[in-house]
């Protein structure tokens, strides 16, 4: 999700600005614990959330045994749908404090993936929550490697469960830090890497043994959620995801494990 949002007279202190490397390649490419030719694992992943879109709060229960919905309240939940909230909350006061004709606020907020049906999913919640008809969200079919906005455009950047699905990481970080304005901050949350031996046992049989079991009476696939348990495993650690963000060109790069690195919150800079 990106963000860009211009403001005047409700001042930019809003709310925090969330907001160019060479692109560099990643000649690695899995599919869970297979390995496949680069120009199939974007077809491949898409046929798997394509499969789970219409479960696809189910396939994120069954993923984080529920906890999933507590790790984005952490992350700041459905990040575009809180921005506007949170600006409409605003305005709204401000339009009772201050009588100004002028008053003018206008931000966009896209909402961008490669998969039309988890872009239905999405706007689907847009529309729960009252904000369907909202001209601040664009929703956009699109690559993360290869966005279609300009330099420097863009306040910020998230990503939710998502980068560890792309055939090239270090691409979709090089995007990220290009469409990002000076002072843009880059957000992402991500099932990681358990740290604690005993507790990565326990999660490593859950993933293995019972998610895909689950998936297969429940949602009748199994094949889709054993590439995503497998895919978590395939994913850089903390650290060298860390590093990999630093390399990208951010500053500031931290990161936060949640219950014991089974998922952890990324940020960086663009200074």
């Amino acid at each position: 999700m990106a963000l860009r949002m211009a403001t005047r007279r409700l001042g930019s202190k809003l709310l925090p600005r969330f907001s160019s490397t060479s692109v560099l390649h990643s000649h690695a490419t899995s599919f869970g614990f297979k390995e496949i030719p680069e120009e199939e694992k974007s077809r491949m992943v898409g046929n798997v959330f394509s499969n789970v879109a219409s479960n696809y709060d189910l396939m994120n229960d069954l993923m984080s045994a529920g906890l999933h919905r507590l790790w984005k309240d952490s992350f700041a939940g459905d990040v575009a749908f809180r921005i506007l909230e949170t600006l409409n909350s605003v305005k709204s006061r401000a339009t009772q404090d201050v009588l100004d004709d002028n008053l003018h606020e206008e931000t966009q907020i896209f909402v961008c993936d490669i998969n039309p049906k988890m872009l239905n999913v999405g706007q689907k919640r847009a529309l729960e929550r009252g904000l369907g008809e909202d001209k601040s969200l664009i929703w956009v079919e699109g690559d993360a490697e290869a966005l279609n906005y300009k330099d420097n455009s863009m306040d910020g950047y998230t990503i939710a469960f998502g980068i560890r699905n792309v055939t090239h990481i270090e691409k979709v970080l090089s995007e990220a830090y290009r469409v990002l304005k000076r002072g843009g901050r880059f957000l992402c949350l991500e099932l990681s890497h358990v740290e604690v031996p005993i507790f990565k046992e326990l999660y490593d049989y859950y993933s293995f043994s019972i998610i895909p079991a689950v998936g297969e009476v429940v949602a009748g696939d199994r094949d889709s959620y054993q590439y995503l348990v497998e895919s978590i495993r395939r994913f850089p650690s903390q650290e060298t995801f860390a590093s990999m963000i630093a390399a990208a060109g951010f500053q500031k790069v931290e990161y936060e494990n949640l219950v014991g690195g089974v998922v952890a919150i990324h940020s960086g800079l663009k200074i």
